[in-house]
């Protein structure tokens, strides 16, 4: 790894140029600070230096702070760790320095890298370069002056919305809303700042320090009222993220009294926030993010990645219309076969488009763009020509088997057979081909064009090189990998059975479904297990069951009560009638003529011999609820099902919705402890059976006081190259 360096270029004209260099994204690296200091205090003490461009390495201004350093502080608590940007870096060397500095931007200004840029005197940018203050993402808030420079420059308004959703501006956004000073192709950058510089050194440009500015802040009853409303909407959708309310609190100290006191509250408050838990929980899950991009003995040391450059799809129904939107709205050339000759699935692609389009997440000349990278076909003709097939056909293991066995031979040798099944054994599927290392699942979670997980699911006769080749479509495509060893559920579904079932268990101990719903809201899930219920229909539901009742007998929970709701006519949201009632307009309603289904259900569990339903807190449900999945994922871990337990985390955030802000299902245990988790499950095993029996993985940790998510051995699910 090339090592981080800032290095300083005098010209002619009197300008320094001043270059950070942190590969891969010039993140602002101790060294890279301290680097700063130096070359500036050596820019300063020159007399044939006029004036400063500040730019980045690499075509990259800078990715930001080193967030590695977060979670060094954040393990030892020592805030010393952190330096100080703020005042000593961007105020005092950079914006009060004797003499102007200009920020020449490309690729990207993040974070910290843009606090450095809104510090210098002007910002030159190539049009495309990604401008942003993402740090509410990571549980803190912008440290080195961004809540108090942004609005100086862009207004109140503008800034609050790119803190509140740490999302990137393109550098022509920026211009218009006055971040960037001049637009300039990569080539005229350093030429262009360098004459800004010196314009501004010369007073030929106003010399303008950011943090002095107050022509864009509005009047302080109107940045009062802009301010409320933007709590509110924090509260509403930033539930127990406390960073959010704090940001505003900073930018308010700002306005009231004025930029340099909102400077140093706004240092006080970062410093607090880094060891806050929700920043630990979210630091903790940028980094498992990043993790799951990387397999040992495969990824970053060959085999080399080859190109996709057509994939055919089979069924095009939810699943496969949905595989086939993600694919051509990454370019990537997807023929679909259906069996329907009036092409629905085509249709529903198109659909999909326009609706994307009517949100504004893509334009029209996007969806047009995709739709002449997709053919609809009724046979296998194009198959000769693809590089991968994803069969995306119903839950039918002679079905999938027959589709494989005839696709094998009119493919090339090259060609990848991916199935997306979510719970038959690709064993199984590829039994009677002749190209088991060429079988591998790419199971995608509905709708594939929007959630961001892919399960890549692997055999022990998958071919390494398949298992690269499909991480390198999941990256095409910007979904979030996650590779995991074949079995029942793979990692996602896997771990959740006990989830659903433990919901059931406590319907069944005599608490209402609709209070259960609310609790696991509360907690911080989308939504409730039985309104989940509700949206995937109690077809799926019943067919879950009855896998997982196959394949773990001995820890689930089913009485047949989703049967006698099939039989009452329920079908959930599809038909408006499930748990809830649902009518268009308005919000599902706990539906009252259920309880006698619900009664007569918990007559046949026998779990209330008295009748009488169990008290419990919503702390108890929610822990009742979640733990038989903490234990199940014990169990993925100690399998080798994932590479790591972090990708356990990254799984139920990503697919299942568990809240960001508390690190992941595992990251979550942690915090409350192995032993106590232990031992709730032991009390309930000994009171309702298998469900809650704890695995020998949590046990063990438990004696020996020992954390869930760290691994104490290498991975048991490790994969060799061929």
């Amino acid at each position: 790894m090339a090592k981080a360096r800032v290095s300083m270029e005098i010209g002619a004209d009197g300008v320094a140029v001043i270059t950070m260099a942190s590969p891969p994204v010039n993140a602002l690296a101790t060294a890279v600070i301290a680097g700063l200091k130096e070359k500036y205090a050596a820019a300063m003490g020159r007399s044939d230096v006029k004036a400063i461009v500040l730019t980045g390495d690499s075509g990259k201004f800078s990715g930001g702070f080193d967030i590695s350093v977060f979670v060094e502080v954040q393990k030892t608590g020592d805030l010393s760790l952190l330096p100080d940007v703020s005042v000593d870096l961007v105020m005092n060397t950079i914006e009060d320095a004797g003499k102007p500095s200009v920020a020449a931007i490309q690729g990207l200004a993040l974070g910290g890298g843009l606090e450095l840029a809104m510090g210098c005197h002007a910002r030159i940018s190539t049009p495309d370069a990604l401008l942003g203050l993402p740090e509410l993402s990571l549980g803190v808030i912008p440290g080195f002056g961004g809540t108090q420079r942004l609005p100086r420059l862009v207004g109140l308004q503008k800034a609050i919305k790119m803190m509140m959703l740490s999302k990137p501006i393109k550098a022509k956004e920026g211009y218009e809303s006055g971040l960037v000073d001049e637009i300039v192709s990569a080539e005229e950058l350093l030429t262009v700042a360098k004459i800004w510089a010196l314009d501004i050194a010369e007073r030929r440009k106003p010399w303008t320090k950011s943090l002095h500015r107050i022509d864009r802040l509005c009047a302080l009853y109107e940045a009062s009222q802009k301010l409320y409303a933007s709590r509110k909407e924090a509260e509403r959708t930033a539930q127990n993220m406390p960073q959010y309310q704090v940001c505003l609190d900073v930018i308010e100290e700002g306005i009231v009294h004025g930029g340099y006191a909102g400077v140093l509250k706004e240092a006080r408050c970062f410093k607090e926030l880094v060891l806050s838990s929700t920043s630990k929980s979210l630091v903790h899950v940028f980094f498992a993010l990043r993790a799951t991009s990387k397999v040992p003995n495969l990824t970053g040391i060959g085999p080399n990645q080859r190109r996709i450059k057509k994939v055919a799809i089979i069924g095009g129904g939810l699943m496969g219309s949905g595989i086939a939107t993600a694919l051509i709205l990454s370019d990537v050339h997807v023929i679909l076969k259906e069996r329907d000759p009036t092409f629905r699935g085509i249709k529903s692609v198109e659909a999909n488009l326009r609706g994307l389009v009517k949100r504004g997440t893509i334009t029209q000349e996007k969806m047009n763009r995709a739709l002449s990278v997709l053919k609809g076909v009724l046979d296998y003709t194009d198959f000769k020509y693809a590089d991968m097939v994803i069969e995306a056909v119903i839950e039918d293991a002679p079905l999938k088997q027959s589709i494989f066995n005839e696709v094998e031979k009119l493919c090339p040798p090259h060609c990848i057979l991916a199935t997306t099944t979510s719970t038959i054994d690709l064993n199984i599927v590829g039994k009677n081909t002749n190209c088991q290392d060429r079988i591998i699942g790419a199971h995608f979670f509905s709708p594939a064009h929007v959630m961001p997980l892919l399960e890549i699911v692997w055999t022990e006769k998958t071919s390494p090189q398949v298992i690269l080749d499909l991480m390198t479509v999941g990256k095409i495509m910007k979904k979030v990998p996650i590779v995991v060893r074949n079995c029942t559920g793979f990692a996602v579904n896997r771990t959740f059975f006990p989830y659903h079932h433990a919901s059931a268990l406590v319907l069944h101990l005599g608490v209402d479904f609709d209070r259960i719903d609310r609790a696991i809201r509360k907690f911080g899930m989308p939504m409730g297990p039985f309104q989940l219920a509700d949206l995937v229909g109690y077809g799926v539901v019943s067919a879950a069951n009855r896998i997982y009742s196959s394949a773990f007998r001995d820890r689930t929970f089913n009485v047949g009560f989703v049967e006698l709701m099939i039989q009452d006519g329920r079908k959930g949201k599809e038909n408006g009638r499930g748990y809830y009632l649902y009518e268009r307009g308005s919000r599902p309603k706990a539906d009252p003529s259920l309880l006698p289904i619900i009664d007569e259900s918990r007559r046949r569990a026998s779990l209330m011999p008295s009748g009488k339903p169990i008290s419990m807190s919503d702390q108890e449900i929610v822990e009742m609820i979640f733990f038989p999945a903490v234990n199940e994922a014990c169990r993925v871990i100690d399998e080798g099902v994932v590479l790591r337990a972090s990708d356990v985390d990254v799984a139920s955030i990503v697919g299942m919705g568990f809240p960001r802000h508390r690190g992941g299902l595992l990251f979550w245990a942690d915090t409350l402890g192995s032993s106590y988790i232990y031992s709730k499950l032991k009390k309930w095993a000994d009171s309702y059976g298998g469900l809650f029996a704890p695995s020998p993985y949590l046990e063990e940790r438990a004696r020996n006081g020992m954390s869930l998510s760290m691994n104490s051995s290498p991975p048991k699910a490790s994969i060799s190259r061929m």
